[in-house]
């Protein structure tokens, strides 16, 4: 399991209580599966990250379990494998923290550090740990474009950079310039489910992630 987080000054604690439900969720789950991460789930990825991708929230059986984002069930398939099609993934994701994996020029962050009850975090819980990806967006002096993973984590992004909701409406591919100067660009978040009823296919996601590249190619001096 995973325990290391390049970015330690922007986690939550292991123990955090921020959220009753989570919390109690958590430890319901630790008394069935004490083996399982079980705690907020750390950033994934390259400190100097010029992208960062940001998801909903762990999964039961997927970072829940293992530690690390998008790692131990069907939500990171799609997401890994575009990453190392462009280039970010050094190493063979095998869907496993034992993998040995590292990501260059990108790293994963969620809206929602700890596993929600069905996958739906409710607003004060996307409120509570809005602060950790503040922290986490702040400290990445190299980022020039997020890839928000679903309408929660775009929300949240948009919140965070002071912009409106109502004129940054959330849609795949979508493209957002933000006050701070960044480019948001939105994705259909790559569950299992949206997978499988074909509302994302691969050739959408790579178009998003081929958009950011030639965004940010477009942007360097």
């Amino acid at each position: 399991m995973s325990d290391h987080s390049p970015l330690l000054f922007a986690e939550a604690p292991k123990g955090c209580r921020r959220c009753p439900r989570l919390v109690g969720l958590r430890k319901s789950l630790r008394k069935d599966h004490p083996d399982w991460w079980n705690a907020p789930v750390p950033a994934f990825g390259d400190p100097e990250a010029w992208l960062a991708v940001v998801g909903l929230a762990p999964g039961t059986e997927g970072a829940n379990r293992t530690g690390r984002p998008f790692t131990g069930d069907a939500s990171g398939e799609m997401l890994f494998a575009t990453l190392t099609k462009f280039g970010f993934v050094e190493g063979v994701f095998t869907n496993d923290p034992a993998d040995g994996i590292k990501l260059n020029d990108a790293i994963i962050l969620n809206a929602v550090k700890c596993l929600p009850p069905e996958n739906k975090p409710t607003a004060g819980e996307i409120n509570n740990c809005r602060p950790y990806l503040a922290k986490a967006l702040d400290g990445l002096p190299a980022l020039r474009i997020t890839l928000a993973l679903g309408k929660v984590a775009h929300d949240s992004i948009i919140r965070l950079s002071g912009a409106r909701l109502t004129d940054h409406i959330f849609a795949h591919g979508a493209q957002h310039d933000l006050p701070d100067g960044r480019t948001l660009i939105d994705s259909y978040h790559c569950s299992r489910y949206n997978v499988n009823t074909r509302r994302l296919t691969v050739e959408m996601f790579e178009d998003v992630f081929e958009r950011a590249v030639q965004i940010s190619s477009a942007s360097r001096p």
